[in-house]
Parts: structure tokens; sequence; C-alpha cells
């Protein structure tokens, strides 16, 4: 099965575990697509000096050495890909919300597919699918690229800073609206309950994948945290165009969602697949 031919690695959004894409991990295992959803440090309360895990006091100050870096998260991202490619495995990044910059990080030159192919080696990142995600341009960080050019900070209506600010944590307001819309009272508990916190994240794209790599996005047409026009916006302002893919629900499909977005990554991955050997064919037969 052509399925079986790559890997998916899940970047997933600011404030989570990866718990809530428990569902999609395995949505995506059954269809015999090796799938995997690292935590990212910057959202990991056990290296945010918040204290007792369990009772979190988000006006700790930052621990010694400050917080970790959204580069961390692609760095750990990164591990992971390496040890697939080594195994010459081939892998879609999958980025939701703030992992969309983290996807994109993770994905450098080195390990992206085109390019080890024209080296002469197998596997790698094959394409980037944006899951109402952040599309941010080289040289920007999610901080600078959604913050007013004047300097002033202006935390958006879903998120709030704590004692520190900006040099602080920020956490999640009104996660059950702004996450998690479109799931029933009881279920939008459940999972508001398992968010964290993260800082800023400051770190620039030091790379432009958008224009070597595949790229789809899949536009949540319920989205209360970034509205829909604000997702096709980014996603059509890249000079390669990208597979434009729409879900009718909220900032979570990965909850509401779950069997069909296994299904948008399972059909982006192949055809991928099947335009890079098409590619790979009228190469060696020129």
């Amino acid at each position: 099965m052509v399925s079986k031919s790559f890997a998916v690695v899940v970047c997933h959004g600011s404030y989570h575990t990866p718990a809530p894409y428990q569902a999609l991990v395995d949505s995506l295992t059954t269809k015999g697509i090796e799938t995997y959803c690292p935590q990212r440090p910057t959202c990991d309360l056990s290296q945010l000096n918040v204290g007792n895990p369990s009772s979190p006091d988000f006006d700790r100050r930052a621990p010694p050495g400050g917080y970790p870096l959204p580069a961390d998260d692609a760095a750990e991202i990164g591990l992971l890909l390496d040890k697939l490619i080594a195994q010459g495995k081939s892998v879609l990044l999958a980025g939701h919300s703030s992992g969309g910059w983290v996807a994109a990080e993770a994905a450098q030159y080195s390990r992206q597919a085109p390019v080890r192919a024209k080296e002469g080696k197998t596997g790698g990142v094959i394409g980037i699918f944006f899951i109402g995600a952040f599309v941010v341009p080289q040289g920007q960080s999610v901080h600078s690229f959604f913050q007013p050019a004047d300097g002033k900070v202006v935390a958006p209506p879903f998120m709030r800073f704590h004692k520190h600010g900006v040099n602080g944590l920020g956490t999640m307001v009104d996660p059950e609206k702004y996450l998690f819309n479109d799931l029933d009272p009881a279920t939008a508990k459940k999972w508001a309950s398992t968010l964290t916190a993260a800082p800023v994240m400051n770190s620039p794209l030091t790379h432009n994948p958008y224009d070597v790599l595949p790229c789809a996005y899949l536009v949540l047409e319920k989205d209360l945290t970034l509205p829909r026009e604000y997702q096709e916006g980014m996603a059509k302002s890249q000079r390669e165009p990208f597979t434009l893919y729409y879900a009718p629900c909220g900032h979570s499909p990965h909850i509401s969602w779950t069997n069909e977005l296994a299904a948008k990554l399972e059909e982006f991955g192949n055809q991928v697949l099947v335009e890079s050997s098409t590619r790979s064919l009228v190469i060696s037969e020129k």
C-alpha cells in the first residue's frame, strides 16, 4: 500500500501536551501510517518552573537559563526526524496552530526529501501539512509576525500573560470557546483541563521551506482563534501554491474531525509521493 510508505510527525499547538492528539495518532496508525507526536519543550510544565505541575503557579519567574525556545521545539522534532530519515523513511510533517512554525523550522534543507534525492539519498521530509496553523515568513517569529510593528504587545482575546507579562508565561482564556467550540461541553472541559502554558514564540524562522516542499493547508471554517479568511490569506500568500482543504469545524480537528483529518493527511501524503515518483521518472528518461 502506498499509504504505508511514509510516516507522519505531528507538531502540536501551544499550551498543549500530545494527549489531545492521540486519537489522530491512533487513526493514522490504523491506516498503517507510522505516526508520532512529541511533547514540545515550550509547553512542558516540567521545564517552565511553575512548581507542582498538578497545581502550577504561572506567576513564577523563568527557570535558570530562561524558558525553552521555539527553536528547542524544532530541535526536538528534528531529533525524531533524523532518526526516521536515517532509516530511509519519508516523513510528512503536520503542524497544528503554532506547530506550523515548528514544522517549518524542523524541515531543514538537509532533511528535505527533494534535496536528499539529488544527493542520491533516500528518505526525508516530503511535505508539510498545516492544520489551522501559522505560516510564518523566513526571518520572522510567531511573535513578530502577529504583533503590531510599533512594538506594542497585544494579547489576543483567547490568551493572557501572567505576572511577568511578555517576559513570562501565557495561558489560554476560555478554551472551551476558542479551542473546543464544536465539542460537547463535557468533552470540551476534559481537554481544557489538559492545557499547559508557554512563553512567547520569539525564535525566527531560519529558512524558507515553502518554496521547496509541497505544502497543504486545512482551513478550519468554524475556528474562533484564527478566522477562516486569515488562514486562507496565509496559505494563498505563498509563491508556490498550497493544496487547500476545508473542514467544517473549530480549532481542534484532531479531536472533532479525527478520522476525516487522518484521511486528508493520507491523501496528501500519497499525492506527494506519486508526484515525486513521476518527477523522478521524467528526469530519469531525459
